[in-house]
């Protein structure tokens, strides 16, 4: 059985009803294999948990920063609270340690799949706000997902670099920009990649990163940098 008191501390929220937190764990596969020892998993509690934590978000956005369009709060909101990023926050305080799984489910490494970790994580949430309600629970979540936020903050207008240019590009030539992987260096652990976009067989620009993705927005960036003055550098 989990260790509560220490998943508490890892938390750093007390719980007058510890069932809630108990539920919380619970994966489905836990059920299916100890009929009768626990009555539900914690699906519920992470439907609540997902709506409890887009509204957080959007409120701190709309609150905090006022120059955000609707378009720009949206795609922020959706960077946050996407499964990459949970099962992320998720994974850093080791919320998988702490499941309840089925034998099955744990064989597969159940603990470390991201719809489990970003699941319990939603439960918890909703835990939290059934225990302690909503002020303490904004709390919770905001001091989990603060660096996250500030991270995605920062990176906004990068994000939409790769929209940008392809509007330019199709307004100006009606191409569609492709991105193609040029370069693939280092250890599996600290992968840097390079990546050329193209618009036919015109190379626009180049850029690396650590991720395909990162490496996409650089040569976005770089292309319109040498495309456009039109655009934020």
């Amino acid at each position: 059985m989990a260790d509560l008191v220490a998943l508490i501390e890892v938390l750093g929220v007390s719980f007058k009803d510890l069932s809630l937190l108990e539920q919380a764990m619970i994966h489905s596969s836990y059920i299916n294999e100890n009929h009768g020892l626990v009555s539900d998993s914690n699906e519920r509690l992470e439907f609540l948990g997902d709506a409890i934590l887009g509204f957080i978000i959007a409120e701190e956005l709309y609150q905090d920063f006022p120059d955000l369009t609707e378009g720009e709060m949206t795609k922020l909101r959706s960077v946050l609270v996407c499964r990459d990023t949970l099962a992320h926050v998720a994974r850093a305080i080791k919320l998988g340690d702490y499941l309840y799984l089925g034998k099955g489910e744990e064989a597969s490494g159940g603990r470390h799949k991201p719809a489990n970790l970003t699941g319990a994580l939603e439960a918890v949430i909703a835990a939290v706000f059934f225990d302690r309600g909503l002020s303490i629970t904004t709390e919770f979540v905001l001091r989990l997902l603060g660096e996250e936020l500030k991270k995605a903050v920062k990176q906004g207008a990068e994000i939409d670099y790769k929209s940008q240019l392809q509007e330019l590009i199709q307004s100006r030539h009606r191409l569609t920009p492709n991105y193609r992987l040029i370069e693939e260096a280092g250890p599996d652990h600290d992968k840097m990649f390079t990546v050329e976009v193209m618009a036919g067989e015109a190379v626009l620009g180049r850029g690396s990163g650590k991720s395909k993705k990162l490496a996409e927005i650089e040569a976005a960036h770089s292309a319109l940098k040498q495309l456009s003055t039109n655009f934020t550098q």
